[in-house]
């Protein structure tokens, strides 16, 4: 079953945040802080309780398997851009031992479904190059690169 997270799912949310980061820390230790996590708790009530930051889990034999955290964006003050609305997909996470068991096709169809049902033109998100086996699920749902994020590191 998937629905809404409420601030009750917020222990589990925690655990699964500290699962993804750490998959990002493994890729990009010199960006990403392992044992850390991207929200904290007062973070997460906040998200939890705003309309425009909706928070999936994906709940199957009383454990919650994986979230999706999405975000609406009104893009309808932009001059120079046609669509009104776009669903970003923040974050998805499925725990690792849930992991190639279909519970991430499960959070990304419901996110897609969600996002017509909010008249959203298309669904976004990022995907960090260090992380392959994301990107090939995204690339396996159908999902096409829309631009390019690139950096340069100072070593400041």
């Amino acid at each position: 079953m998937i629905r809404k997270a409420k601030e009750n799912d917020i222990p589990r949310i925690l655990d699964l945040l500290s699962q993804v980061n750490d998959v990002h820390a493994e890729g990009r230790p010199d960006f990403f802080i392992k044992g850390q996590r991207k929200y904290t708790e007062i973070e997460l009530i906040g998200i939890l309780n705003d309309e425009l930051t909706p928070v999936f889990v994906c709940e199957e034999d009383d454990d919650i398997k994986g979230y999706a955290f999405c975000v609406l964006q009104d893009l309808s003050k932009c001059n120079n851009l046609h669509p009104d609305k776009s669903l970003y997909i923040d974050d998805i996470c499925v725990d690792e031992k849930y992991r190639r068991h279909g519970v991430g096709r499960k959070l990304y169809y419901f996110v897609l479904q969600y996002a017509k049902e909010e008249g959203c033109f298309n669904v976004t998100l990022n995907v960090w190059d260090k992380n392959p086996d994301a990107r090939a699920f995204y690339e396996s749902m159908g999902m096409t690169v829309q631009k390019v994020c690139m950096e340069k590191t100072l070593n400041i």
